[in-house]
C-alpha cells in the first residue's frame, strides 16, 4: 500500500516467476479531438496540436513523480498509456521528439501492442537477472562446499597420522614386552612357578592409515 500523499497509479504489473514487484503504467485521459470531430482542417490541426501538448504535458507531470518508489524491485520509469495507435501517431504527426523526450525522463509512451511487448520485454529481463543470481548464489554455495571439503581434508589427515602415531608406539610396547618381559616370565614356567594359561605371542600390526589426497589433486 502506498504510502498517505503517495501517487497511485492506474493499475500495476506484477511478475511471480521472477518474484518482481508491481511496475507502473498510467493512462493518459482521451484526445481532445475526440471529443467532437473538427469540420474543418484549420480547426483539426488546432485539435491534433492540442492533443500532442496534452499528452507531452501528462508525460512532464508522470516523469516528476516516482511511482516506482512505492514498490520493492520495481523498474526506475513509468508508463503512458495510449488507448491506440493511431493517438500516438497523431501527437508524433505534431510532437516528433515525444519518444525520445519520453525515455528521457522516465516515462514510456505506449500502445495497445507495445504494451504488450514491453510487459514481456520487462518480464523475460526480469527472469534473466533470477537466473544470474541463482547462478550467483550456486557459486557462492559451491565455494563454501569447498572450502568446508578441504578443511575435512586436513581433519581426516590428523586423524590418520594420530592412528599412525599409534600403530607405531604399538609396535614399540609389543617388541618392548617381548624382549625385556615375556623372557623373564616364561622362566617361572621353567621353575614351576606358572598357571595352566599361556602367555599368547604378540603380534605387532602392520596396518597403516591411508593419507587422504588434497581436495584439489586430479
Amino acid at each position: 500500500m502506498a504510502n498517505k500523499g503517495a501517487c497511485v497509479p492506474t493499475w500495476s504489473c506484477t511478475c511471480p516467476a521472477a518474484d518482481r514487484s508491481s511496475w507502473t503504467p498510467r493512462r493518459c485521459s482521451r484526445p481532445i479531438w475526440r471529443r467532437h470531430e473538427a469540420p474543418d482542417d484549420p480547426q483539426r490541426l488546432e485539435q491534433l496540436r492540442r492533443h500532442a501538448a496534452q499528452v507531452r504535458a501528462r508525460m512532464d507531470e508522470l516523469s516528476l513523480k516516482a511511482y516506482w518508489s512505492q514498490f520493492p524491485q520495481a523498474p526506475e520509469f513509468v508508463v503512458l498509456f495510449l488507448p491506440g495507435e493511431q493517438f500516438l501517431g497523431a501527437a508524433l504527426d505534431q510532437d516528433p521528439t515525444l519518444i525520445e523526450d519520453g525515455f528521457a525522463r522516465g516515462v514510456v509512451i505506449a500502445t495497445p501492442t507495445t504494451l504488450i511487448a514491453l510487459l514481456r520485454a520487462v518480464a523475460y529481463g526480469w527472469r534473466q537477472e533470477q537466473l544470474a543470481a541463482h547462478a550467483e548464489e550456486a557459486g557462492r554455495l559451491g565455494k563454501d562446499l569447498y572450502e568446508r571439503m578441504a578443511v575435512l581434508a586436513e581433519h581426516l589427515n590428523d586423524v590418520g597420522q594420530a592412528l599412525g602415531k599409534s600403530v607405531i608406539a604399538y609396535n614399540k610396547a609389543v617388541g618392548s614386552l617381548e624382549a625385556r618381559i615375556l623372557p623373564a616370565a616364561r622362566r617361572f614356567k621353567e621353575l614351576g612357578v606358572a598357571s595352566d594359561k599361556e602367555v599368547p605371542p604378540l603380534e605387532p600390526t602392520e596396518i597403516v592409515p591411508r593419507k587422504c589426497l588434497p581436495v584439489d589433486s586430479p
